[in-house]
This record gives C-alpha cells, structure tokens and sequence, in this order.
C-alpha cells in the first residue's frame, strides 16, 4: 500500500487530539483520584505515618508486624467465611427471583421494580435496620419465627449467628443481580427448551442441562464480582457493630479485613500499616479472582463454542 499522505497523516493527528481532548477529563480525573493515591498508598505501605507527622521510612516493617498481627488472621478469616455464605446464597437466591420473574408476565416490570428499590437504601441505613430486624428477644425476623414455633437464634450477639444473619441482610439488596439474570435468562433460545420438552426432559433437566449453562457468563460475572464486594464488605457491619466504638465478643465475629483495615487508619491513626493491610487485601482478591477465571475456563459457556 502506498504510505498515507500528508493530509491523512494530519487528519488523523487531529482526530487523536480530538480524542484525547474528549477524554481528557476522565484521565486527568483518573490520575488524580485513582492512580496517584494507589500509587502513595504503595509508597506509605513501607512507612510509619500518622497523618500529621511526616511519614517516616520503616521498609518491610509493616508487613511484618502484619504477619504476626493475630487479627489480621482473625478478620481475614471472618471476610473468607463471610464471603463463602455470601457468593453463594446471593446468586441462588437472585437466579430464583429471576426464573420466577420470567414466568410472571405483563407483571414482570412492577415486581422487577419492586426488587430492585432497596439497592437504593443507604447502606448506614440497612445497619441499623440489621439491629432492628434481627434482635434476639423482640426482633421482627425472631417474631415470624416464633410464631410458626421457632425459636430464633440471638442473630447480634451470638458469635455463631453474627455473619450467617449479615448474609441474610445482604439479601435485602439483591435487585440488582435478579435484574443481570432476568435479562441472561430471556436471552436463552426459547426452541432450546421446547425441544427439550418435546423430547421428554423434566423442568429439573431444563434448568441444570439448558438454563444454567446458557446463562453461565451471567453467572461467572455475579460471581467474580460478588466475592470482591464480600472481601470488601464494611459498612452495614461497622454501623451495626462498631459505630458506637464497640469491641466485644460478638463485635470480634463481626471484625472484617476492611473494617480492621479502617480502624488501623481512622481510630488509631496507623497510616502506614493500614496502606499495608489494603495492599494485601489487594493482592488476596487478585489471586482469588485469577483462580476463578481459570476455573470458568471448564464452567463457563459462551456462543460460539469458545470458553
């Protein structure tokens, strides 16, 4: 090909700084709001800072006081355990609301509306409303129970029950994820399950054989973002458990990573450590996201054969 004129060399150099110029908001913004405190939370992670006093170099100090923190262990477990009833429970119960919102008609866009409002709760406000609903003695959730001869849990004072009744809260969100699969379970060939139907397959065959796997993208993406979001949850358990600056026994079972992380910064002014704690926490959800997309490689469905 003969190389481009000047004109077109010009053209295109216009429409690059076009380009550059439109987006050059969303850059600068980027730089000053993303990358740069990324890049000092870095550089404080190796420091002693309390915010006020200049930091100070300490080098691999702060990892390893984290190493032998015992609760860091303690609240990276309480996250691990937290997230594994989370993911789970999350994207059962949406995939349930949505196959029944597919069957619901002309009334799908109220009852999809209906869903999806609590996603606009404040999240202070679903803390407290945790401590309201699942009080161990008047609680409206122990309440329901008792009325059908149940006898409920002590869901924020028992250890036990403290993050299973945080999941069951979480729930009071989940619009969002029931409107994702909604919208994969509408995009699945309807000729798919009527042939299956025809050659004699069960609504159970339908769903695990056909649904399921049609839908697995929508699956994998709930599920990848999902477990971020778990490693990540701080604020309806820091406003039900530590608001008040409480640390008590049934608090301990409530310490997530990032509200250890919080406190290390904003209550006991630990900069450097904590910038430490975010870089690992950094690094955890790295590795556990790189593990699920080499697991969806043999889950996961895509059209076109390719996986």
């Amino acid at each position: 090909m003969p190389p481009p004129s000047a004109a077109r060399r010009r053209a295109s150099r216009r429409n690059t700084l076009a380009a550059l110029g439109f987006i050059s908001p969303w850059l600068i913004g980027f730089a000053i709001f993303t990358a740069w405190p990324i890049g000092y939370s870095l550089y404080l992670s190796f420091t002693d800072y309390d915010g006020i006093s200049p930091a100070q170099l300490t080098g691999f100090e702060n990892y390893e006081r984290l190493v032998d923190d015992p609760r860091v262990g303690q609240s990276l477990l309480n996250t691990l355990i937290y997230t594994a009833l989370y993911v789970p429970s999350h994207i059962g119960v949406a995939l349930v609301l949505a196959m029944l919102l597919q069957r619901a008609g002309r009334s799908a866009g109220f009852f999809r509306t209906l869903f999806f409002l609590p996603k606009m709760t404040p999240a202070v406000a679903v803390g407290v409303l945790f401590l309201l609903l699942f009080n161990g003695q008047d609680g409206l959730i122990n309440e329901a129970l008792g009325s059908i001869g149940i006898q409920g849990p002590y869901w924020t004072t028992d250890p036990a029950w403290v993050k299973p009744g945080l999941v069951l809260m979480s729930l009071w969100s989940i619009g969002s994820a029931v409107i994702i699969l909604l919208a994969a379970l509408q995009n699945v060939p309807r000729e798919l399950t009527e042939s299956a139907t025809i050659d004699g397959a069960n609504l159970w065959q339908q769903t695990t054989r056909i649904t399921l796997p049609m839908i697995s993208p929508a699956l994998f993406f709930l599920a990848v973002v999902n477990t971020i979001a778990g490693f990540q949850t701080f604020t309806e358990a820091y406003t039900a458990f530590f608001g008040a600056g409480g640390d008590s026994f049934q608090s301990d079972a409530a310490l997530f990573y990032v509200i250890y992380l919080f406190r290390q910064a904003f209550e006991f002014f630990n900069m450097g450590y904590a910038s430490a704690l975010a870089w690992v926490l950094f690094l955890v959800i790295m590795v556990v996201t790189a593990i699920q997309f080499v697991v969806s490689k043999r889950l996961v469905y895509y059209e076109g054969g390719q996986k």
